[in-house]
């Protein structure tokens, strides 16, 4: 079978001549030319997945107060939900998975996201327990991602090579991160990309590795490491990965 090198391909995408085809318009090739042929006529075959990521969040830095305060090992609420602040002065985490301390399930750290990316302002309520450096306890103020030094998002566990399908053997409803599952195996719902899924198409990691550019939230994002939860034995690889939110969309990246 013909090989093609990398540099090879990457030399053709520069003069603006590499044949790109996703991974549903691949299989539909091979199926009527061919692997051979169609190995040769491709250069580069993309895939990618879109979904519900619970494992996602993003690195903030807000910059000094004037008087400062250390925000690290005290109280942060973006709109009201919490972030992590058991880091630097003004470095916070906010996950996607935390919840509003007053609108609950209605409003959480996801949304926090969406807005950010969408350039609205986020309400900011600090408390620090003051130091002589940082003497300032208390903070309330309002930002937009542009006012931010760094906004990172930061997933540890993105990607899944495959996942999980469930069912319901029960006589009643469940309500489930999956979705609704109906009683007596009424249904199954499952996630996953299918012949589009990254992992899935490179299982034994060719050309996904640490550093590895990716389309991440509109925008070019990297993988970092492996993801947590990562078990390439069974089938079960995960990447975790980043990118600059100040370049991303909000059509992407969704509450």
């Amino acid at each position: 079978m013909m090989r093609k090198t990398v540099q090879e391909i990457n030399e053709k995408i520069k003069r603006g001549e590499a044949v790109v085809l996703t991974a549903e318009e691949m299989v539909e090739l091979v199926k009527s030319k061919g692997p051979e042929a169609a190995v040769r006529e491709v250069d580069v075959v993309t895939t990618g997945t879109f979904g519900a990521m619970c494992s996602t969040g993003a690195f903030l830095n807000f910059g000094h107060a004037d008087p400062p305060i250390k925000l690290g090992g005290g109280e942060v609420y973006l709109n009201d939900v919490p972030a992590y602040t058991g880091l630097a002065a003004v470095d916070v985490y906010v996950g996607s998975t935390s919840i509003s301390r007053t609108r609950g399930l209605e409003y959480g750290g996801g949304h926090v996201l969406e807005d950010l990316v969408s350039g609205k302002e986020i309400e900011l309520i600090g408390k620090g327990y003051g130091t002589d450096c940082y003497p300032r306890r208390e903070i309330r103020t309002t930002f937009t991602i542009h006012d931010l030094n760094q906004a990172i998002l930061c997933c540890p566990r993105t990607c899944y090579q495959r996942y999980n399908a469930a069912t319901n053997s029960r006589d009643e409803t469940l309500y489930t991160y999956m979705g609704m599952l109906l009683p007596n195996y009424g249904n199954v719902t499952f996630s996953w990309a299918g012949v589009l899924s990254p992992l899935s198409r490179d299982p034994e990691y060719r050309t996904i590795g640490i550093g590895t550019r990716i389309f991440l939230g509109g925008a070019q994002g990297y993988v970092i490491s492996e993801g947590t939860q990562h078990d390439p034995e069974r089938g079960m690889g995960t990447l975790a990965v980043a990118g600059d939110m100040k370049k991303m969309n909000s059509r992407y990246i969704r509450g």
